[in-house]
């Protein structure tokens, strides 16, 4: 277990889980899982606190951060200019909190290249957050982007667990396959105590059987490693973010919403069968 894990704590005693949502490929909901995982999160009583490392900055639009709101980014974490405490901003959900980004991390990458411990930065800041009275998160859920980059792999180095949707496409395997040898490779070389704490089904078509047979495969290859919970193809969970508003906000009754809070109570019954063993 990481020192991070180790060094935080939550209203509840719960040592609380730093997760990052990632896939190389994109178009899989992503971003959407992150936001709305975090808010169901949320919901059940788990304060959550959303990383939105990616330069697009859509995790930070879908919760309703304006740009006028982001006036300290995870740019400005990253370069070492403000502490985390400092860059987080409360959204419209309760108990739900985000450290917005902009186009700003774009250039990042190049920036990073000369620092020292240019793959720690994240963790770093992360580490020194956990002794901030503004820490009181069950959990940390960062938001990727879309492709394999010194932020994602900050954002792996800080991470305790890797949770991965994944499209049920043709081309599931395949992209799947990439992703788990990059996260073998920071495992080896940057963070031995990674591991990957579930994949979710995404953009789910019961009408097609081609979702039911990529299902059935990446259930047979990864096992329980799988969430139960698929998250179906829905208008209302692609029309939330033009509303800055997550799914379950937007429409809590649609299937969509109903899924991601099934997904979870199922991630929470996961981390305490976890900590049980």
């Amino acid at each position: 277990m990481s020192e991070l894990v180790e060094r935080l704590s939550n209203p509840d005693g719960r040592r609380p889980r730093v997760l990052v949502v990632a896939n190389q490929k994109g178009g899989v909901g992503k971003t959407t899982t992150a936001i709305n995982l975090a808010t169901a999160l949320a919901a059940i009583g788990q304060p959550a606190l959303v990383v939105d490392i990616d330069p697009q900055g859509n995790a930070s639009t879908g919760l309703g951060i304006g740009h006028d709101q982001r006036e300290r980014t995870i740019y400005d974490v990253l370069m070492g200019d403000v502490p985390l405490a400092d860059a987080i901003v409360p959204t419209r959900v309760p108990r739900l909190s985000i450290v917005p980004a902009t186009v700003d991390l774009s250039g990042a990458e190049l920036e990073l290249i000369g620092m020292e411990r240019r793959n720690n930065r994240l963790k770093d800041a992360l580490e020194e957050f956990a002794h901030s009275p503004a820490q009181n998160f069950a959990y940390v859920l960062i938001d990727c982007p879309p492709s394999l980059t010194l932020l994602t792999v900050n954002a792996m180095v800080a991470a305790d667990a890797v949770i991965v949707p994944l499209q049920t496409e043709f081309f599931a395997l395949e992209g799947l396959s990439q992703l788990l040898k990059t996260i073998d490779r920071v495992r080896t070389n940057l963070n031995p105590a990674l591991e990957i704490q579930g994949i979710i089904l995404t953009m789910f078509d019961k009408r097609n059987k081609l979702s039911d047979q990529v299902a059935a495969d990446v259930r047979g290859h990864m096992g329980d490693k799988v969430y139960r919970t698929v998250i179906p193809r829905n208008v209302r969970i692609s029309e939330a973010p033009s509303h800055g508003l997550p799914a379950l906000i937007y429409d809590l009754k649609c299937p969509g919403s109903q899924a991601y809070i099934r997904l979870a109570g199922e991630l929470v019954q996961r981390e305490k069968a976890r900590e049980a063993a």
